[in-house]
């Protein structure tokens, strides 16, 4: 009898201890749950050893192990309300970035201060696609521990904004189809409905039951990928279709203009032409990418 109560106790007091220490993770913030800071990385850790000791150790009293955990809640949330308003106090308790890279050339000094070897360096750059120290114009390793990275001008990628060339705006596409199943909320998003969705899917011959994931972009083009990966999909042909449209009424347009006999209305046509073909040019970089 008396192991089934110790059972049912640390049971209670298992479940009651995930349930603080959950709560207590959300208010301290995401940065428990990402790149740790020193101070995090003791708070994270201390927290997860309370709360063990007070899920099994029944011999100790439960309410003396919620002050504990209560002060190593309070202290770091405390400490990170007064960071937010010193940079010094976050120097102190997070510590700042140092620099490794400097001009292509590494400072060992600043390694050997961080206790940070050459190979743990060379395998950060990697990480970075990085693997010629020359290559580097400024690295620093971060106080979170990561190491940033920028190359020099020519090794940089080469952006459309580098050669002039200009690009629409990318907006975010939303997931219409999960598992199989119709979300009707980012559907509502973007203005459309379960009508249209299935007509877009009679049209490529593809069932709702047999797509793992459909998602919408902002010209309403549905990309789908399917349980079935041996069938092959076909491309949305929006894009293509509306700039020869619009190619096809600049030509149609240039044409009325030679054909015509009146004066007035060739240079009508040949300046709806020109109107035309300056749109098509424009919407190039919506519709090409």
């Amino acid at each position: 009898m008396k192991r089934m109560q110790d059972w049912t106790w640390v049971l209670l007091r298992a479940l009651g201890s995930v349930v603080i220490l959950f709560a207590l993770t959300r208010i301290l913030g995401k940065k428990q749950i990402s790149q740790l800071t020193f101070f995090e990385y003791v708070t994270g850790i201390t927290l997860g050893e309370i709360t063990g000791y007070l899920s099994t150790d029944i011999e100790n009293n439960y309410f003396h192990g919620l002050v504990a955990m209560s002060v190593w809640f309070f202290l770091p949330f405390i400490a990170e309300l007064l960071t937010l308003r010193s940079k010094k106090l976050r120097e102190w308790f997070e510590g700042k970035g140092t620099i490794v890279i400097k001009e292509g050339k590494i400072l060992e000094d600043n390694l050997k201060k961080e206790r940070y070897t050459a190979d743990e360096l060379l395998e950060q750059l990697r990480t970075k696609s990085v693997f010629r120290v020359a290559d580097v114009e400024f690295a620093m390793l971060e106080s979170s521990g990561d190491l940033s990275v920028l190359l020099k001008k020519e090794n940089q990628p080469l952006t459309p904004a580098n050669m002039g060339i200009q690009v629409a705006p990318e907006e975010e596409p939303q997931t219409v189809i999960m598992d199989g199943n119709i979300m009707d909320e980012p559907l509502s998003t973007i203005g459309l409905n379960r009508g249209w969705l299935h007509t877009e899917l009679e049209k490529i011959g593809i069932p709702l039951e047999n797509v793992f994931l459909g998602q919408v972009d902002a010209l309403k083009q549905l990309y789908v990928d399917l349980y079935d990966d041996q069938l092959n999909v076909p491309e949305p042909q929006n894009k293509a279709v509306l700039m020869a449209t619009l190619k096809k009424c600049a030509a149609d347009l240039e044409l009325y203009a030679l054909s015509v006999q009146n004066p007035e209305a060739k240079v009508m046509y040949g300046d709806c032409s020109e109107r035309m073909s300056k749109v098509a040019k424009d919407m190039v970089p919506l519709l090409t990418r």
